[in-house]
């Protein structure tokens, strides 16, 4: 974050006090000069003293007045905001009085609460629409699991509705697994507990090492497969480009049912860049917003298999690498996701 530059209240405040010391000194020296003459010396004494007495009670009740206004109801509206924002209240905005050229401290560290305020306002909302979220989706396979296993214990099913029910079992329990593992994995992420370990990286190779990975899934599919590997070379981490591209192609191959899917790498602009393109049924501009959300699902009707979190960790690998990721997308027509890395 680029540091701000301070106003000058030091400045300020020492030429406030110079002037204060100065008509003190002016008034104490004019009142001594008209008392002087007196010959009486403790009357002299005694003048000078009320002056001073009073002169000190002017300055502290200036100096009272400024550090109330200034210092102590700027710090106490801080210290109330904090309050509110330790108790778990984040619409908590304070009113800076001052325009940004004339800020100072208390106006900067205003500012930053409220920055600091909105932010965990923005991480509350995005933590709890990830429980919800969560919890949907393994609500799903959960129902699933309870209802055929109660199927299963009736003695009077064949073996052949038997088979169809395991079969449904498992799958589910696969899905709730892939779930559980796609959170823990984006947990990870985000709280930095996978440290990426990087060393040289043949994309190429890796590319190839994924595709082949689907090729009886493209192939049950009758889908081609298309792939245009350049040889290149990086410093990144395997596993956390494994994951990437993983995600990225299992996407193709679920949304696309029948055509080519195809995959190339390149050298452009001192930058590695892979494309996976599909023929699948693409991606509308409001759908495309918001594809790399947690939980977030094109298909309303969830007739594709899926728990929204492929993307989210997609998005989340290219953050930590330092990439870019790009889609170019038709409706009926399919799409393409291009990763830009850094060599």
């Amino acid at each position: 974050m680029k540091k701000r530059k301070l106003s000058a209240p030091t400045l300020s405040g020492a030429i406030i006090l110079f002037f204060i010391v100065s008509f003190v000194a002016t008034v104490a020296v004019r009142a001594y000069c008209s008392v002087v003459r007196l010959e009486n010396e403790a009357a002299i004494i005694g003048v000078m003293i009320g002056v001073i007495f009073l002169l000190s009670l002017v300055v502290s009740l200036c100096d009272f007045l400024r550090h109330r206004l200034l210092i102590t109801r700027p710090a106490r509206i801080i210290l109330d905001a904090t309050d509110k924002i330790a108790s778990g209240d984040f619409s908590v905005r304070l009113d800076i009085s001052h325009s940004i050229a004339h800020y100072d401290e208390f106006d900067y560290i205003m500012e930053n609460i409220n920055r600091m305020s909105a932010e965990l306002a923005r991480t509350e909302m995005l933590h709890t629409d990830f429980i919800a979220g969560a919890s949907h989706e393994i609500k799903t396979p959960l129902s699933v699991i309870q209802n055929y296993a109660m199927s299963l214990a009736d003695d009077s099913l064949d073996p052949e509705t038997r088979r169809a029910y395991s079969d449904t079992l498992v799958h589910a329990a696969r899905r709730l697994s892939g779930l559980v593992t796609n959170i823990l994995k984006l947990n990870k992420l985000e709280n930095q507990e996978l440290a990426p370990e990087t060393g040289p990286v043949k994309l190429h190779e890796l590319l190839a090492e994924v595709a082949l990975s689907y090729e009886d899934v493209i192939e049950g599919k009758g889908l081609r497969l298309e792939c245009d590997l350049e040889e290149v070379e990086l410093v990144s981490s395997g596993a956390y480009l494994e994951l990437l591209f993983n995600n990225l192609l299992s996407n193709a191959v679920k949304f696309t049912d029948r055509g080519t899917i195809s995959i190339s790498t390149r050298l452009e602009e001192g930058r590695a860049v892979v494309r996976i393109k599909d023929t699948g049924c693409g991606i509308s501009p409001e759908v495309g917003s918001h594809i790399f959300d947690k939980f977030f699902q094109g298909d309303p009707s969830r007739s594709t298999e899926g728990n929204g979190l492929g993307l989210a960790l997609v998005k989340k690998v290219i953050d930590i690498l330092g990439g870019e990721i790009s889609v170019h997308s038709v409706v009926g027509e399919g799409s393409e996701f291009a990763v830009k890395l850094n060599l």
